[in-house]
């Protein structure tokens, strides 16, 4: 299996497929094609909030503001995936959440390539061929590519320091209040935050203040009614701010990157 991440839209997409499928007979399955454009560290979010989730696989992932720069290309190893990306750190912390999963450690590989066709367009001409050459030869073999060199062995708790990283900030605690910042607002307008679910443990059908705006805490949308704002536990363990049948941002005032100070009222 091969997935494939980008924050390309459409038809570009469609250029890697065909480059990797000339080169290779893999099982091609599309993660997504609308992570925020050229932000890394939301496409790093989502990543790792969805590759975890694939069977042992390679991940050709393409967020690349420095798209024509002499930014390198990585392939990166963890436990039985691999993952192909530019080194702006995009695809570090799912490989960490994989690795740290299967006791592996995290290996990064340096991919060298000649001068691609586009200066523009890496995606088609440096990271598919990347990516149907590390399918071809195998995971265990990413290390004897010929167009491989390796760098290092990365483990899963320790910032790369030949690779760029990513990693995400933490929230501050303070008793039953928190301090953190959005890490992503997704196609329902739900803000994700950066704050632990856990400050909400107990706190079922209380209210609580975002920024100063009141809100109940809830297990489900459905707990208040159509339009009205909530908190909750998302998916991946974060405070999320909603509402129930809208959009969470606009309701709270909140995207990517702000500052959310939650306190109890």
């Amino acid at each position: 299996m091969l997935t494939l991440a980008s924050d390309f839209g459409s038809p570009y997409p469609a250029a890697m497929k065909g480059v990797v499928l000339q080169r290779s007979d893999a099982r091609l399955v599309d993660v997504a094609h609308d992570l925020p454009r050229q932000d890394v560290r939301a496409a790093a979010f989502w990543c790792r909030e969805t590759l975890p989730y694939f069977p042992p696989a390679v991940h050709l992932v393409v967020v690349d503001p420095g798209v024509g720069t002499d930014r390198d290309a990585v392939v990166v190893r963890a436990g039985d995936h691999a993952l192909v990306a530019p080194d702006n750190g995009v695809v570090l912390p799912s490989a960490r959440r994989i690795a740290s999963a299967a006791n592996a450690a995290v290996e990064c590989f340096r991919y060298e390539y000649a001068d691609p066709a586009s200066s523009t367009f890496h995606g088609r001409d440096v990271f598919a061929p990347a990516a149907a050459a590390v399918h071809e030869g195998g995971v265990d073999a990413v290390e004897s590519l010929d167009a491989t060199t390796h760098l290092e062995s990365l483990p899963p708790d320790e910032p790369a320091e030949t690779v760029a990283d990513c990693r995400f900030p933490e929230a501050t605690l303070d008793g039953g209040d928190a301090r953190g910042e959005v890490l992503a607002v997704d196609d329902f307008g739900n803000a994700i935050t950066n704050v632990p679910g856990s400050v909400l443990d107990g706190r079922g059908g209380e209210t609580v203040a975002v920024n100063g705006i009141s809100a109940s805490v809830a297990r489900a949308f459905a707990d208040v009614e159509p339009g009205e704002r909530l908190v909750t536990v998302g998916s991946h363990g974060f405070v999320e701010c909603d509402v129930n049948r809208g959009r969470g941002d606009d309701a709270f005032g909140l995207a990517p990157g702000d500052d959310v100070h939650v306190t109890r009222e």
